[in-house]
């Protein structure tokens, strides 16, 4: 039990921290690549999925982890996925994002976490578990990609690594833009973590590092999976209703410390103060909280659970979770963004008009 507690909070503050700090934000990801056709966070995605990919299976060939990919179902996968998607950009951050803005102070993602908490605890063992369990009794034979088409799974990486590594020098190629920054006003270690701006890809490499050791932690505690934010984020409301135990486990404790590693993070980096939404996003936020709980429970998994893990694995829950994510995210993003752009400006009168 010390174990479990110990590695969990650590393993989720690691997280917390690095996500804070290097401002790993998919929701933004995702939208920018509709909005602006910028890569660069999808990029670092990928490059963490690579890292964790070839850690994991290493761990596997060595028999120091189990994994078994079983079975899925597409519907659930997909149609969760889709609503998980428009659900974060209601709420301004996924599952991760919401966890580690709550810890900086933002209220409209405290709305956001605990009605995406409680939604996915009524998925879960609610009033809409049969929903849940209807979507996901329909399912696929075979959740490996390797399997599915005959091939060992190192193919697959070895793939990935170089079509991961072709975009990488090609975004070196790219002219550096200047970002102008104060001038420092902590020195050494404390400058590094608290006040340097941190690389998206140096914050990717170390989530895929902090992605490795969730796996063995985890398998360590009894729970045969790796990073989670959907269900353990369900279990603490479960068990804060029911009292029971069982509902007490390593990723319980993962997103507890990420909430820790946020708030040091931020703290730190003096980015922690209180901010009250306008009523607007109040609702924005709330809305978005329920869709996220019950996309991301009937999709089995999150930005983090099926974008990041699922996809590192080479699971079909993962790659066609976050296609289906990003699908969301720019339907929302053109309802929320750029629809409503081309009504102000189509509204705004023309230069005859006004002569």
């Amino acid at each position: 039990m010390i174990q479990m507690v110990g590695t969990g909070l650590l393993c989720g503050a690691l997280l917390g921290f690095v996500l804070q700090r290097g401002r790993f934000c998919l929701t933004g990801g995702f939208r920018d690549l509709y909005l602006t056709k910028n890569t660069r966070m999808f990029n670092a995605l990928l490059l963490a999925i690579a890292i964790q990919a070839v850690g994991v299976y290493a761990l596997i060939h060595f028999d120091l982890l189990v994994y078994e990919a079983g079975t899925y179902s597409f519907v659930a996968v997909a149609l969760g996925s889709f609503i998980f998607g428009i659900g974060i950009i209601l709420a301004g951050g996924c599952a991760t994002g919401t966890w580690y803005r709550a810890a900086e102070g933002l209220v409209g993602s405290w709305i956001a976490l605990i009605f995406y908490m409680l939604t996915s605890a009524m998925m879960k063992t609610g009033a809409f578990k049969p929903i849940h369990d209807a979507l996901q009794s329909m399912q696929v034979r075979d959740n490996s990609i390797a399997r599915t088409f005959g091939v060992n799974v190192w193919i697959l990486i070895i793939f990935f690594i170089g079509v991961v590594a072709l975009i990488l020098v090609k975004e070196a190629r790219k002219p550096k833009i200047f970002i102008p920054q104060l001038k420092p006003k902590k020195t050494g270690i404390a400058h590094i973590l608290f006040e340097k701006r941190w690389s998206t890809y140096v914050t990717a490499s170390l989530i895929g590092v902090i992605a490795i050791l969730a796996w063995v932690f985890s398998e360590a505690s009894g729970r045969m999976s790796g990073l989670g934010i959907t269900t353990p984020s369900a279990n603490i409301v479960q068990y804060a209703v029911t009292g029971d135990v069982q509902y007490i486990n390593w990723g319980v404790f993962l997103v507890l410390g990420l909430l820790i590693g946020s708030y040091i993070a931020a703290k730190g980096s003096g980015e922690f103060r209180l901010r009250v939404p306008d009523p607007k996003t109040i609702v924005s936020s709330l809305c978005g909280g329920v869709l996220m709980g019950f996309g991301a429970s009937l999709a089995g998994g999150c930005t983090i659970g099926n974008g990041l893990v699922q996809t590192a694995m080479f699971s079909w829950q993962g790659w066609i979770s976050l296609g289906f994510i990003i699908l969301g995210v720019w339907t929302a993003t053109y309802f929320v963004f750029v629809r409503p752009t081309i009504k102000k400006t189509a509204q705004q009168p023309t230069v005859a008009q006004t002569n």
